[in-house]
């Protein structure tokens, strides 16, 4: 059997064209086609009822589908089937109609896993909000003022995104997250406020250490100047920031200023420096020929002589680097130093008194090795063991003591 059929047999069309349509026990006309015979007249009003089986079947798989919400879903349902029972076509329209009963069942289902969905995504967009709270009022209370604008605007544009809560619920929290947004603003404002008026003062203070800085960047004064460089910079570092712009500038300028004092020092001090190392070299120089000349001192008088023709001659050379000054001054005194110990031993030995001082020692550790020896006399005479041991120890104390006062003494004579 043809599908029409099949279609048909819920049909029947009379001589004149009019088609009528069978719906239980019932029949009513759905048309009429004047000038064909009932079977085109029938063909047409079968075509229709396909028509309507196509839509049902295309329903049926959009609610399957879940492409239709649950109240669109419930509208065309029940619109279509209005539209089956009414419509003019030839088909098993009542048959139709009840194909679409089963899919009621199928959108409650849907329903009912979209209010869970519904349910959680609230749920989640009620902690997700909540913690975006917390983040908002703290970051109001932060010093973030680089990035904590884009922050606020990235935690709105995500909270435009989220489902809204219950009237209450979402007010409330709304409500913080504007006043956190709202407390952050106002403190950025007042911080760049004040950093302006920061700002402004450092510009004007660093602009003060600059005038000051340009009065000495001709000075020849080196050691001096520079400590007020020194100074400056230690001001300028204590003038904080006047703004990356202004400050670039600023230091710039300062910079420059420094830089040229410190390029002229350090051009004197080069040339200084190879001056410095001509004299170091001549005066090693010198040095070497006196210490051959005067070392070791034989004659007091003529050494003093050398020494003084030396000093005359080493003076007139100049300074030397730094770190060669201490070595050189220090062969220079030692120079000196050997006269006045050579000049020493000969004043102690030339005189008269510290002769006789070394000649009454010799003489009287002579007498009292002389009283030992005949103690020991006795002692020994005795056979007194402890007695002559205790003597024996004295005398040898006694003698080492005169070998060296009778060696200052020939020192002395000689």
């Amino acid at each position: 059997m043809t599908e029409i059929s099949r279609l048909s047999s819920f049909g029947r069309a009379d001589d004149d064209g009019t088609v009528y349509v069978r719906i239980g026990d019932t029949e009513r006309s759905v048309g009429q086609i004047p000038d064909s015979t009932p079977e085109q007249a029938l063909a047409f009003y079968v075509k229709r009822g396909q028509a309507l089986e196509v839509e049902v079947e295309l329903l049926a798989q959009r609610v399957r589908h879940g492409a239709l919400g649950p109240d669109e879903a419930r509208k065309s349902i029940k619109h279509l089937r209005e539209t089956i029972l009414e419509a003019n076509a030839v088909a098993d329209l009542q048959g139709l109609a009840d194909r679409l009963d089963p899919l009621h069942e199928i959108v409650d289902a849907q329903a009912e896993v979209r209010r869970e969905e519904k349910a959680q995504a609230l749920a989640d967009a009620k902690v997700r909000k909540e913690e975006m709270v917390t983040q908002s009022e703290k970051l109001a209370q932060s010093n973030d003022w680089g990035t904590g604008v884009q922050k606020f605007r990235d935690l709105l544009e995500e909270w435009k995104n989220l489902p809204r809560l219950d009237r209450a619920a979402d007010d409330e929290l709304w409500h913080r997250f504007s006043s956190a947004r709202t407390t952050y603003t106002r403190r950025r404002k007042a911080h760049f406020a004040e950093l302006s008026v920061q700002q402004g003062e450092s510009k004007i203070l660093k602009e003060a250490i600059i005038a000051e800085a340009e009065t000495l960047a001709q000075s020849t004064d080196w050691g001096p100047t520079a400590a007020q460089f020194r100074q400056l910079m230690t001001r300028w570092k204590a003038a904080g920031g006047a703004g990356r712009q202004v400050d670039d500038g600023l230091w710039a300028r300062f910079r420059g200023i420094q830089d040229e004092f410190f390029t002229r020092r350090s051009e004197v001090f080069s040339a200084q420096d190879e001056q410095y190392q001509a004299n170091l070299s001549a005066k090693l120089e010198l040095l070497a020929s006196a210490e051959a000349e005067i070392l070791p001192v034989s004659d007091v008088a003529q050494a003093r002589l050398q020494y003084r023709e030396f000093l005359s001659a080493y003076h007139g050379l100049g300074r030397v680097p730094s770190d060669q000054e201490k070595a050189t001054e220090a062969r220079v005194r030692a120079i000196e130093s050997a006269i006045d110990e050579a000049d020493k031993r000969e004043w102690a030995r030339t005189d008269p008194q510290t002769r006789s001082r070394a000649q009454e020692t010799v003489n009287l550790f002579t007498a009292q090795i002389a009283k030992l020896e005949d103690q020991l006399q006795v002692a020994q005479d005795k056979a007194d063991k402890s007695q002559i041991k205790k003597t024996e120890a004295s005398l040898a104390t006694y003698q080492i003591w005169l070998d060296q006062a009778q060696q200052t003494l020939d020192e002395l004579i000689a």
